[in-house]
């Protein structure tokens, strides 16, 4: 499927005051690792931390302090990779609200320089909220896709949520205040415009070439024949976004916010023209959900050029025997690189991957 892509791996990690870590190292020697040990040993932390190196913020929480260990003021994380025949030594660290992050001893001048040179795609049992849940969700989701590949689609991106929130405080403004002056507004309304339109392109394109992957690895996992098809409604398919916001200026006043515009956008999820977060049975929802990350990993894959780093968090807990072995035929192919997963029973995992398997382990106890 990309068969140039180079393989990136972590080889060693070390936390200080993450979570409920005060201070452990970790090595990762083998292609497939298995952190095992019971609930509440700190398994889906660790792998957490992994997920942290690659994008400098956690999968599960929006808000650093989360990270620090009870009653400290801030953490760091450490991890030595391999990347393109080299090694290198990415850190972490926040404390009193600020974070740095260093790149061999070197720290970056935007937080944002690192994002794309490493990824991972992790896989957790909460996840069916990307199916299930709103579609702040799903904008999230495939603008963190985006945003590892194409600069300009991040710099846009968050210039856009800038001038979203100074729009919106203007009409509260004005709604207390009104004025005749519409500097301001027409600012604004430009600057929405020109990011939107980019990003709704954007979008669009990612679309046409992330069905294809989806609908290859809905049918490997399920077996199923059903028609996959994924809707992108935004308000930008119907007319520009300029237009939007001038036609909807007294609406916007009234309502003190802005309510045309591509941070509206959804994507609906269909089988065989049935919506799936409606009419879709478990067991198709959680094929669906497997096949949208495996898809999202093949998407980077391609292109950034690199392998991501794969992770499972306790998914084995929740699968069913067809659809175990089929994942794992996908995940042991060629096409996949480094795994970390979490299990609370390691000889489910041995038995799963066979003795033939290079699975290493990490023990770990209350």
């Amino acid at each position: 499927m990309f068969p140039f892509a180079a393989l990136n791996t972590i080889n060693k990690i070390t936390l200080l005051q993450f979570r409920n870590y005060s201070a452990a190292t970790f090595g990762f020697p083998a292609p497939v690792m298995c952190i095992a040990g019971p609930n509440g040993s700190g398994k889906t932390n660790l792998l957490d931390a992994v997920y942290y190196l690659c994008y400098t913020k956690s999968y599960f929480s929006a808000y650093q302090q989360n990270n620090a260990q009870n009653g400290t003021d801030g953490f760091r994380v450490t991890g030595i990779f391999n990347r393109k025949d080299r090694q290198e030594t990415i850190s972490c660290k926040w404390k009193d609200g600020k974070k740095e992050v260093y790149n061999n001893d070197v720290e970056y001048e935007k937080v944002t320089d690192h994002i794309g040179l490493y990824s991972a795609v992790m896989i957790a049992p909460d996840d069916t909220e990307l199916i299930n849940g709103s579609s702040e969700l799903r904008r999230k989701w495939i603008d963190g896709i985006l945003s590892q590949v194409d600069k300009a689609y991040l710099e846009k991106l968050m210039r856009y949520q800038r001038i979203l929130q100074q729009r919106n405080a203007w009409l509260k403004l004005q709604y207390l205040k009104p004025t005749d002056n519409k500097t301001e507004l027409e600012y604004y309304d430009a600057g929405l415009a020109a990011d939107g339109t980019y990003i709704y392109d954007q979008r669009k394109i990612f679309l046409d070439a992330f069905l294809p992957l989806l609908n290859d690895f809905y049918h490997r996992l399920s077996g199923g024949k059903e028609a996959i098809i994924v809707t992108y409604t935004s308000d930008l398919a119907q007319k520009p976004l300029a237009a939007w916001l001038a036609q909807n200026l007294q609406h916007d006043l009234r309502y003190q916010r802005t309510l045309r515009g591509i941070h509206k956008d959804d994507w609906d999820f269909r089988l065989n023209e049935l919506q799936l977060k409606q009419f879709g049975s478990q067991g198709q929802k959680k094929s669906f959900l497997f096949a949208l990350k495996l898809a999202q990993y093949a998407y980077l894959a391609k292109a950034q050029g690199h392998l991501p780093i794969l992770l499972l968090d306790d998914i084995f807990e929740k699968l069913d025997q067809n659809r175990m072995e089929a994942l794992l035929r996908i995940i042991r192919g060629d096409d996949f690189g480094q795994v970390i997963l979490t299990d609370t029973h390691p000889e489910r995992i041995k038995e799963a991957f066979g003795k033939e398997a290079e699975v290493g382990f990490i023990y770990l106890t209350h």
